[in-house]
């Protein structure tokens, strides 16, 4: 027999069967303090699975206590109830078909998950959802208010993890992009409602919850402690879906999850609002680790902890960008503190930053850290020098989240959700040459002007010539010249954000995360949220 662990139960395999033993917990949002308790959630486990996976789910069985242990054969008291299921069969070691099955995650990691698969899930859910019978008790769950139980509670919950396992900024910015979420877009929420897109749904829809198999499509486990994690939005449910799939680095089957249910279930308005219920999901899912970590029975809680960091990554990544690449551009004025920041912000994400300083000594041949020499100074930074470095930093940046610098949309390749550029950007010119090019090839841009008092400014460049390890050439007997040189961004408009770095780094970041997060809590009521890949 193998003993499985989550923060809620005891799963033990006793092929061919499988037997779940809820712990006696009260975290608040559930609550298995006593036997009762425990007992009557098994029912309703058996009871609401049912729905999707009657085969599975078999029986609730009493557990006894005997001098040698436990049994579930009648002797004395009943100590514990546990939920008896059939075993599903795992995929083996199949590489060329889904064999006897096998869970999504399973058939994800050998290759076997394409569009097929995305639509056998869908039809299941499709037939799923037109079972369940809207009602106003169910549909209230969809308001704003309420949905607000659920994140506010979450907010409280992570907070012990804050500066452990996410962030301060992280936290603060994923905050404020729910809450701002819920104020630009009331309508939209209340028209899910209209649809009656808020049903009795599954609640915990993710990879490992997903069974295929020639003959069947699973879907078990849903959730049964709580009914205001089931009484939700269609989007929200298969946004947990979608989420796993990025999570695990495919995120052409989570837009096409999306894509294809929107379609198949004529909900143009899904698209709208995946990436909220997205963030919303990888925000559990790191509370969920975070939890895990600390408890006295986890056996590795660092992985917990990493896992926990992921999620919160990502669920910052839904809040500040949405769930296309980005192009984060860190510019402004010399000495204003861009490589430092830019540096703290690929921190947070997880992205890689390029910078015009390094890009420019490199196609110069000159060491990073070594101040080009006066003679060579004129020819690096000449009219002809500068456009080429700008196109190298651009054509990086593209390569950096797999896409192609022209055509109508972006050929994902890799894995990263987005990456930072680090330059000055000083002309219209320049801004304008990343602002098309970014254009052709359909990738949203953003633009973060770094602004520090010119006293400062000075002070920085005077105290470069004490550092061994600078890579800008700028120093405080250029001040002027640049400083003449710099035209200010004002045709750019929406596309900027203009941050102070007078005050400590931290505080900068987190006024540029909150600054993002505000703008893309507006996004859903401009334009669908899942492009095809």
């Amino acid at each position: 027999m193998r003993a499985i662990q989550t923060h809620i139960s005891w799963v033990f395999i006793a092929s061919p069967f499988v037997f779940k033993v809820k712990k006696p917990v009260n975290l608040g949002f559930l609550d298995f303090s006593t036997l009762e308790r425990r007992r009557h959630f098994c029912q309703r486990e058996i009871a609401l699975n049912r729905r999707l996976a009657s085969e599975v789910y078999l029986e609730v069985v009493p557990i006894y206590k005997t001098d040698s242990g436990f049994s579930f054969k009648p002797s004395r008291d009943v100590v514990e109830y546990a939920v008896k299921m059939k075993e599903l069969p795992h995929s083996g070691h199949a590489r060329r078909s889904l064999g006897e099955g096998g869970f999504l995650n399973e058939l994800l990691v050998k290759n076997l998950v394409g569009e097929k698969e995305i639509n056998r899930v869908i039809s299941t859910l499709r037939q799923f959802y037109q079972a369940e019978t809207p009602t106003l008790e169910i549909e209230h769950w969809g308001t704003p208010e309420k949905l607000k139980i659920s994140t506010d509670e979450n907010f409280t919950q992570v907070e012990p993890f804050v500066s452990k396992t996410i962030s301060s900024a992280a936290f603060e910015a994923i905050r404020h992009y729910t809450n701002q979420f819920y104020i630009a877009n009331e309508n939209l929420f209340r028209k899910r409602i209209q649809q009656h897109r808020i049903l009795d749904c599954h609640g915990d829809l993710h990879l490992d919850h997903v069974h295929l198999s020639p003959a069947a499509t699973t879907i078990f486990d849903c959730i049964e402690f709580n009914d205001r994690f089931r009484f939700i939005d269609v989007a929200n449910d298969l946004a947990f879906l979608a989420m796993d799939f990025d999570f695990e680095g495919r995120s052409d089957l989570g837009n096409l999850l999306l894509r294809d249910a929107a379609r198949e279930f004529r909900d143009a308005g899904m698209l709208r609002i995946a990436n909220f219920y997205k963030c919303y999901r990888a925000f559990v899912r790191g509370k969920v680790d975070s939890i895990q970590a600390t408890e006295k029975e986890t056996t590795n809680p660092h992985q917990h902890e990493r896992q926990a960091a992921r999620y919160f990554r990502l669920a910052l990544r839904y809040a500040i960008a949405g769930s296309e690449p980005l192009i984060l551009v860190v510019m402004g004025r010399v000495g204003t503190g861009k490589s430092t920041i830019a540096k703290r912000l690929a921190s947070e994400l997880n992205w890689l930053v390029f910078s015009s300083d390094e890009i420019r000594k490199t196609l110069a041949d000159v060491p990073l850290t070594q101040r080009t020499s006066s003679e060579l100074r004129a020819k690096i930074y000449s009219a002809r020098m500068t456009p080429k470095t700008y196109r190298k930093l651009l054509e990086d940046g593209f390569a950096a989240i797999g896409c192609c610098s022209r055509g109508r949309r972006p050929r994902l390749l890799q894995r990263r959700n987005g990456v930072i550029l680090d330059a000055t950007f000083s002309t219209r010119v320049l801004r304008k040459f990343l602002r098309d090019e970014c254009r052709k090839a359909n990738v949203p841009f953003r633009f973060i002007e770094l602004e520090v008092d010119p006293d400062e400014i000075k002070n920085r460049l005077k105290l470069r010539d004490q550092k061994t390890a600078e890579t800008s050439d700028a120093r405080l007997e250029d001040f002027d010249k640049l400083t003449t040189a710099y035209q200010p961004p004002s045709e750019l408009a929406r596309d900027l954000i203009r941050v102070s770095t007078n005050a400590s780094v931290s505080d900068a970041v987190k006024a540029i995360l909150l600054c993002l997060a505000e703008k893309q809590s507006i996004v859903a009521n401009t334009a669908g949220s899942v492009e095809p890949s």
